[in-house]
């Protein structure tokens, strides 16, 4: 089955790319408006990406939402970790924002809302993955982007953060990874 990825990030083009084998994944064709994040949860910003892709193409389309939540900030950055240190902020600038306000050791999760939506069988389903861990004293790692050289995951006691990780490691834990695998075993049971 082919889906249409309703984003441009190529980042997660290449990662769902990866976790939906053996369904292919294309990227969001030009010309195509995705409408803005302004929902206050994950799921409240994938879904209308979804449903705005599937639309605009009469194609089966997927959007996620997905961010960090950090314990000792009350879950902040949460939906707006995309723009944590400011609207056009980098990675690096808010990554480094997270370091100075959450203290090294301090719980963190990582939160995804996969939103599929069909528009010829009029599904629509959402699905979450979660990965829980901790901040780690300082970044590490040059795979990843976003908060993975800050992240050190629960589920792997290498102490390694989640930019130090394969591929393969962090696809078998990783929120994203946990969401995919949820909307692929649905897939199948259809």
């Amino acid at each position: 089955m082919r889906l249409l990825l309703a984003s441009r990030n190529a980042h997660k083009a290449r990662e769902f790319g990866r976790l939906l084998t053996p369904h292919e994944v294309d990227g969001l064709p030009d010309g195509i408006e995705l409408p803005p994040e302004v929902g206050d949860t994950f799921a409240a910003n994938a879904l209308p990406k979804a449903r705005a892709a599937a639309a605009a193409t009469g194609r089966a389309a997927f959007a996620d939402d997905s961010g960090i939540e950090a314990e000792a900030l009350g879950g902040r950055p949460g939906v707006r970790s995309a723009r944590y240190a400011g609207e056009d902020a980098t990675d690096e600038e808010n990554l480094a924002k997270l370091l100075r306000e959450a203290p090294a050791g301090s719980g963190l999760a990582y939160v995804c809302a996969l939103a599929y939506v069909d528009p010829v069988a009029g599904e629509e389903r959402v699905f979450e993955g979660r990965c829980t861990g901790r901040v780690a004293a300082s970044p590490g790692g040059e795979g990843g982007f976003g908060y993975d050289p800050a992240f050190l995951p629960d589920d792997d006691d290498t102490g390694r953060t989640m930019a130090e990780l394969s591929d393969a490691e962090k696809d078998a834990i990783s929120h994203r990874g946990r969401a995919a695998r949820a909307l692929l075993r649905w897939l199948d049971g259809r």
